[in-house]
């Protein structure tokens, strides 16, 4: 079953009603885990731990806490570190690079030691974590493989050695990993069966002109991989209309790469005249403009230019993938003498393996870029075609997150998408689709349950809508939706199409419950079946009469 319909499974369960999706999806992770752990032993599965690095920028702000010094003056120090591929650079060669880091360590002897201390404790490893979705599986117990480590935040055990070293130790490393993004695009899916448009997602185009449009103008806020600043700047250099050149981004926009971004897309666009390399390998690269860019091409060059076998170019792939010097060392004479061999120049064959060795700082492979690439595509496709129904199915994501909806309302207002507002008649717990407008969440409004909007459906569907206010409190426990939540909710306007006067009713929402409660009462008692189980008998309430909220007010009160 895929995740989305996992997810949709679990939601039926009053336990997981009210727990957002994200929390949802790590919930299942685990569940997955743990179900490793029953298949194959408890004692034979464990997650991997990973260290982080004391790095520069992080090593100077603890030596300058430890040393007392004002914080303000620490952070701007620490910021003069230059960052190169996202990482800040050592000290040592910040201090060459920076004149003004130069400066301060000269000007003040505090800042001078402050900096030695620094540098002494650079690169030391400051804490232990887990790997975010890898697990191990052995043979046998784990402990006669490797030293365990037990995190207090994990039922599960993890290896004392990092994934390189476990792997050495002949563990096999398996990723679980959850990608809310396919639930988005389920949901997607089934807001347009709704409609009564049905997608076959995995049999959409690759060339549909609106999506690469869209990538192309990098309106691609909630796209897979490509709604970052960064991203959307590089797809307008890129304006791809290929699947191919999504592939290589995804490839490319990563420390270390990124810097061929730019040439990639002249080439691509015929601004810069494409660098040859030699005719045995310049075709392997014609997908990539001229640059390597995937492991994929690394084993196919080594064939072609050295004559390695498939079995040791894998070999040249795995060490260029894990970083292992020593193994890369071994291979370059039998690079160069295969070369030469094949009548490749001795220059041209060093500078080819020059070009690989840089390669192996940032190996990417080109299937996972696929992968991510082709899901990319397929949420572009959606924004692009569907908009209506693929926003609202990204705001139900993060229905709990004011920070995203306000984003996402942003984009909507730019895509020129209606949202009407919140409605005790119209709309839904999470955010629907009626036309080609957006109705606004019941269950995304501030201190509103999403369980008592949920029984408030139950309600409303099959028994018609609510005819004024006081219907609405005699068919619906007030008191389980709360006090907090019907203030916020007649804040909003959702009961503007029962009651327009909206000060009138917020505070009179003790007499609207006490009816409400009353109303309960008698049903439970019995009495209403007398009278058709309409609450007909029972006295209305008074409400307070007063002057509605300005305008002003009714906005400071939604904010």
């Amino acid at each position: 079953m895929e995740t989305a319909g996992l997810i949709e499974s679990f939601q039926e369960f009053k336990e997981f009603k009210d727990i957002d999706r994200e929390t949802l999806m790590k919930i299942l992770e685990d569940v997955f885990r743990n179900m490793i752990q029953k298949k194959y032993g408890s004692d034979r599965v464990a997650q991997i731990i990973t260290f982080g690095a004391l790095l520069s920028r992080a090593a100077i702000r603890d030596v300058g806490r430890v040393l007392q010094m004002p914080y303000s003056q620490v952070d701007r120090i620490a910021k003069l570190v230059p960052v190169e591929a996202n990482k800040p650079v050592p000290i040592s060669k910040a201090l060459k690079d920076e004149p003004r880091l130069l400066e301060e360590k000269k000007s003040s002897e505090t800042v001078s030691r402050m900096l030695d201390y620094s540098i002494k404790i650079e690169g030391l490893l400051r804490n232990a974590s887990t790997h975010a979705a890898g697990i191990v599986i052995g043979d046998r117990p784990l402990e006669e493989l490797v030293p365990l480590y037990q995190d207090p935040r994990s039922d599960m055990p993890a290896t004392q050695f990092s994934m390189k070293w476990a792997e050495a130790a002949g563990l096999v490393k398996f990723d679980f990993l959850g990608l809310k993004t396919l639930t988005i695009i389920q949901n997607t899916i089934n807001l347009l069966e709704a409609k009564g448009v049905f997608v076959k997602i995995d049999e959409i185009p690759l060339d549909d002109l609106k999506t690469y449009e869209l990538y192309s103008k990098a309106q691609t806020m909630a796209v897979f991989q490509v709604e970052s600043s960064g991203m959307r700047s590089a797809l307008t250099q890129l304006k791809p209309n290929c699947l191919e050149d999504i592939i290589a981004l995804v490839a490319l926009y990563r420390p270390g790469p990124m810097e061929n971004i730019p040439k990639f897309c002249r080439v691509k666009n015929n601004l810069q005249e494409r660098e040859l390399i030699h005719p045995s390998i310049d075709s392997i690269l014609d997908e990539t403009q001229g640059i390597i860019v995937y492991q994929e091409q690394v084993m196919e060059i080594a064939r072609k230019m050295a004559g390695y076998t498939l079995g040791q170019a894998d070999l040249l792939r795995r060490a260029m993938g894990k970083k292992i010097k020593k193994d890369m060392d071994a291979e370059k004479p039998r690079f160069m003498s295969g070369a030469i061999e094949k009548g490749v120049d001795k220059t041209l064959a060093s500078r080819v393996w020059l070009l690989l060795e840089r390669f192996a700082n940032y190996g990417f492979n080109k299937s996972h870029a696929a992968a991510y690439a082709l899901v990319s595509y397929q949420t572009g496709w959606l924004k692009a075609n569907h908009p209506v129904e693929f926003m609202a199915a990204v705001m139900n994501n993060d229905l709990n997150s004011t920070d995203k909806l306000s984003l996402y309302k942003q984009e909507v207002d730019e895509l020129k998408i209606p949202i009407l507002p919140p409605s005790i008649n119209r709309s839904d717990d999470v955010f629907s689709v009626a036309c080609n407008d957006i109705n606004y969440a019941l269950g995304a409004l501030k201190n509103v349950g999403a369980e008592a909007m949920r029984g408030l459906l139950q309600e409303r569907v099959p028994n018609g809508y609510f005819k004024d206010i006081f219907d609405f409190a005699s068919r619906i426990d007030l008191r389980r939706i709360g006090k907090r939540s019907l203030e916020m909710l007649i804040s909003a306007g959702a009961f503007d199409d029962l009651m327009s006067n909206r000060k009138r009713l917020f505070i009179s929402i003790e007499r609207l419950v006490e009816f409400s409660s009353a109303c309960l009462s008698d049903r439970v008692s019995g009495q209403d079946s007398l009278f058709g189980g309409k609450n007909d008998d029972l006295p209305l309430p008074e409400l307070t009469r007063v002057e509605d909220w300005t305008k002003s007010e009714k906005l400071q009160r939604k904010a």
